[in-house]
């Protein structure tokens, strides 16, 4: 019989044999590794978007992963999370420390238990089960705990790179599993299973073709829309002083910059601060009502409003070209520990209520759209644009282009902004739809339903137009003006969503680990007739 290959050798998992200790120089080198791993999975993702380096961090991971006992396995998958997530999700840290310590350790703890179900000496099932966790893992943490951190993730990585077209047919969550699959291949690759790495790069290969040829609406038979998108400008982290009426006002004055004629004027989120009363009958409410009549087009503009003493209110709301306030969507999804706090009473026992925000966001109930004279108009507000279920409800609903109006100056760095950015990408892809983002201190952008943010007119503080790309910079005033087209259709991720990925992972993992299963049942069996 010839000797045992490394693909059909025991499981060191199943091998009673003691292992020799390793030394403390041999335990250095894997932990460097492993944040090696992290940290290139890490620089792919924006502010740095070094996209090839994600395929390089899971093929890494791979090779730490083989010929690896269980508790291995978990000590290195952890590490390799953590040194992704705790350097990608710092931002969080600036909102509460405490939050941004439970979402790291446990994040990094979903892909470590997941990746137990990872086979260990099986080359062709380890990579497979690897895709699936992965994938998984992703999925679990957009989901859960505290209603899901889609941020820092691998198909942001993607957002201005080539695969991203994929997400047409798979979603985000698509894209996720197939730069898992191509770090695999270049794991095969380097073990030289040439055939399987050729495979793996064959099927991130196909998709991106098919995504590039795969239906993603059309534009309709109404005339284009000529939209506007206000950034006022001004410092960073703006909410976080009492110039609120200097906020609104940049806004304003930014707003009378516009060449005219306009057919839309987007304002950024919660520009608008009213408190310890309503927007009805405000001196706002006023000031919005001449604007809309003066620039002669709706404004889609974001308001907060006190609720209660612990509660307020985020909404965007529809003022039309005749001065009346029209309809209004409010926001669903709330940012965890910065809109809401989770687990409220026992962090204020641990670390006093000074460090958490005094009021949560009331979640709104209503569909992701506002109605408007220029139709349906998708609304995905900040936060949202990260949920791929939030922009398929706003064009379920009828929307024929999509909003972001964000308040990126809320967050320390330009990690959130720049991955904001990412994902609004990745949802025009995804619903074949054109999307405007709007921030009162950057990034505000016009994105085509191809993902591309495109060349548009650029009006600067000092009313000076130029032809550029449709992108601002962090705290100055732009004006934004393009044409874009109102569109309807169905792409494949709106009509299957992220389901196919998911249960195809969890058969993937059930379907390596049968053998596993039944051998240890096997096992089990034996033992009893011994006994």
């Amino acid at each position: 019989m010839p000797p045992a290959t490394p693909s059909d050798a025991p499981s060191s998992t199943d091998d009673p044999t003691p292992k020799p200790s390793r030394s403390w120089v041999q335990r250095a080198i894997v932990l460097v590794r492993c944040i090696a791993a992290g940290a290139t999975i890490a620089v792919s993702i924006p502010p740095f978007g070094w996209w090839p380096l994600a395929f390089l961090g899971v093929a890494q991971w791979d090779l730490l992963l083989a010929h690896q006992p269980a508790r291995r396995r978990f000590r290195r998958s952890w590490l390799i999370t953590a040194a992704w997530l705790f350097p990608m999700m710092l931002w969080m840290f600036d909102l509460t420390p405490p939050g941004y310590i439970i979402a790291g350790v446990s994040y990094a703890g979903f892909f470590a238990v997941l990746t137990l179900a990872v086979p260990a000496d099986r080359p062709v099932a380890r990579r497979i089960a690897l895709v699936a966790a992965i994938s998984v893992g992703e999925l679990w943490r957009w989901t859960w705990p505290f209603e899901g951190v889609p941020l820092a993730t691998l198909a942001q990585s993607q957002g201005a790179a080539p695969l991203a077209q994929a997400a047409r047919l798979v979603n985000a969550i698509g894209v996720v599993a197939l730069v898992a699959v191509g770090g695999v291949a270049l794991s095969a690759a380097y073990e030289r299973r040439f055939r399987l790495a050729g495979i793996a790069a064959a099927i991130v290969v196909g998709f991106i073709l098919l995504g590039l040829v795969a239906p993603r609406g059309a534009d309709s038979a109404t005339a284009p829309l000529r939209v506007a998108i206000v950034q006022g400008g001004g410092p960073q982290r703006t909410p976080f002083t009492s110039d609120t009426e200097g906020v609104f006002n940049r806004h304003v004055e930014a707003t009378r910059l516009i060449e005219k004629p306009v057919d839309f004027v987007l304002w950024p989120e919660n520009v608008v601060s009213i408190q310890s009363t309503s927007l009805e009958g405000s001196k706002e409410d006023q000031v919005l009502s001449d604007l809309a009549q003066e620039v002669g087009a709706p404004i889609l503009v974001g308001v907060t409003e006190d609720d209660t003493d612990t509660t307020f209110k985020n909404a965007s709301v529809i003022y039309n070209a005749d001065g009346t306030r029209g309809d209004r969507f409010d926001k669903v999804r709330r940012v965890p520990f910065g809109e809401w706090v989770p687990l409220r009473t026992l962090l204020i026992a641990v670390v006093g209520s000074g460090q958490l925000p005094g009021r949560d966001a009331v979640p709104g109930q209503g569909k992701a759209v506002v109605q408007s004279e220029v139709g349906p108009i998708g609304v995905v507000i900040s936060w949202e644009v990260f949920f791929t279920d939030r922009a398929a409800d706003a064009i379920r609903n009828g929307g024929e282009f999509l909003t972001n109006p964000t308040n990126g100056s809320s967050y320390w760095l330009t990690q959130v902004q720049t991955q904001q950015i990412a994902s609004s990408e990745l949802r025009a892809i995804e619903t074949g739809r054109w999307v405007l983002q709007a921030s009162p201190t950057g990034f505000s952008a016009v994105i085509d339903p191809a993902g591309q943010i495109i060349e548009c007119q650029r009006i600067d503080a000092a009313g000076a137009s130029s032809i550029g790309r449709c992108r601002t910079d962090v705290s100055e005033t732009m004006v934004l003006q393009a044409t874009i087209n109102r569109r309807g259709g169905d792409t494949v991720a709106l009509r299957v969503g992220p389901w196919p990925v998911l249960l195809g992972s969890a058969v993937a993992l059930a379907a390596v680990n049968l053998p596993r299963f039944r051998r240890s049942r096997l096992d089990r069996s034996r033992l009893d007739h011994t006994e």
